[in-house]
């Protein structure tokens, strides 16, 4: 057998059954899920579905839903924003108790942004299919897990089945050469990947990031780099397994009495030396600095040091979409970017609400102060996260620095879809991964950052790396 990728193996042992190509295109297979993750956002219609059609819950021990979108970080007696929110969040309960899904509440031990909390409790494994109706799924692919997002009638599909109709994907390899210097992040890597092929450059690929800087990472940035990879087009960003996922697994919940046989298994899933990829980028790591983002998706970023770049050096629909984004962020050509002043910073979301992400931005406040008229608004990612943020120390520099280290967790400014959003004109640095028009609130204007560079952001009150400071 030619050598295979490692998404390739993970997707072969998981096809249930396969169906002929159509006109030279890739098969259409149906695959084995291992774990189903729901949340109250575009999920409840499934379960209509199977009440419609005389069904239940196939497997709801391998399901696990989290209320993270619309949930309030302020405390759990404060209002849900809007009525759409609170029905979702009533569905939600009311499904899972109808069909016996274990559901994560607001306020419980074990609440957060299910993809925080799916990896913290020991649920995502190396070789394992994750779905949820959420793309940033891509996170959990950081274990050597295929893990993607799915529609709501997928939703259904997998709920009664346990199984999801999905298409052969290619392959592509984002090989990272050399170590990271001081100062970048994995959101930095990811945000220079994005900029570099656009975000639709891996449309149609299983990203597979590899090289020195990827091994050298910890599982949380691991998870950062996969986070975003749908932000470059990819359906699913994965890592493969080693030393570094087995120490992250090893005292997690659930784990087999054998931990390390099935710690040997895990490690077999890997790419063949021989497996050729059907796309490959390179990235020199040695080349990096902090980046940022300047227009109003992912791929219009750049360095920290660079500047607001004039329309007329993008060809076409780019020229256009530059003016677009230029006018809707309020800024002009040629300002360098290390000028422009904030009035909000965000520190949290699936992306950068991981314990390590606290820790570093709480090393760049302690000693110093939030700057006049900006708010630092710090979100946990799960109430692990924040107990564990307790236990260090972080939420006194947290308080001493100024921030609004919120009680509880969730998706929180990331989406908007509570009250904590922005209000028309406001300009924020986010740790989050999506800066579309009113992503975060109606007339916001985001800049996607890593976590030190939003705390130094906090502290001078424009865009700023902690080298600046």
């Amino acid at each position: 057998m030619p050598g295979r990728t490692l998404a390739r193996k993970v997707w072969d042992e998981h096809v249930v059954r396969s169906e002929a190509a159509v006109d030279g295109g890739q098969p259409d297979d149906l695959l084995y899920v291992d774990l189903h993750l729901l949340h109250e956002v575009n999920t409840q219609f499934a379960f209509d579905d199977l009440r419609a059609a005389g069904r239940t819950v196939r497997r709801p021990e391998l399901t696990l839903a989290v209320e993270d979108h619309n949930t309030p970080t302020r405390s759990p007696a404060e209002a849900v924003h809007g009525p759409a929110g609170r029905r979702q969040l009533e569905l939600l309960r009311r499904n899972c108790a109808e069909f016996g899904i274990p559901l994560r509440r607001l306020g419980g031990a074990d609440q957060g942004i299910v993809h925080v909390v799916a990896p913290e409790q020991g649920l995502v494994r190396p070789g394992m299919v994750v779905v949820c109706c959420d793309s940033h799924t891509t996170t959990l692919g950081a274990f050597g897990a295929l893990a993607f997002g799915i529609g709501t009638a997928q939703v259904e599909h997998v709920l009664s089945t346990q199984t999801v109709p999905a298409r052969r994907l290619a392959d592509m390899a984002v090989t990272v050469q050399g170590l990271l210097p001081d100062g970048v992040e994995a959101k930095d890597l990811v945000m220079a990947l994005i900029a570099r092929i656009g975000t639709g450059g891996a449309q149609g690929h299983v990203v597979e990031y590899r090289g020195e800087a990827v091994s050298a990472m910890s599982m949380e940035a691991r998870m950062t780099l996969c986070n975003m990879s749908v932000e470059a087009g990819s359906k699913a960003g994965l890592v493969g397994p080693d030393d570094t996922t087995v120490r992250y697994l090893r005292d997690r919940p659930g784990m087999p009495a054998d931990f390390a046989a099935e710690a040997d298994r895990w490690l077999a899933f890997r790419t063949d030396e021989d497996a050729v990829f059907d796309a490959e980028v390179v990235i020199d790591a040695s080349r990096l600095t902090p980046f940022v983002s300047w227009g109003t998706n992912p791929g219009q970023s750049l360095p920290l040091s660079g500047r607001v770049p004039d329309p007329g050096e993008f060809d076409g629909e780019g020229q256009l979409a530059a003016r677009r984004a230029l006018d809707y962020m309020g800024l002009r050509p040629g300002t360098a970017l290390r000028d422009i002043e904030v009035d909000s910073v965000f520190l949290g979301s699936c992306t950068n609400g991981r314990i390590e992400d606290l820790r570093t931005a709480a090393a760049v406040l302690a000693g110093r102060k939030v700057a006049d008229g900006v708010h630092l608004m710090v979100v946990p990612g799960s109430a692990r996260v924040r107990e564990q943020a307790v236990e260090e120390g972080l939420d006194r520099v947290f308080a001493e620095a100024g921030a609004d280290f919120r009680p509880l967790a969730g998706c929180s400014m990331c989406c908007g879809l509570n009250d904590d959003r922005l209000r028309p004109g406001q300009r924020a640095a986010s740790t989050s991964n999506r800066n579309f028009e009113g992503r975060q609130g109606k007339g916001s204007r985001t800049h996607i950052v890593s976590p030190s560079v939003a705390a130094a952001t906090a502290v001078t009150g424009r865009l700023t790396a902690p080298a600046d400071l």
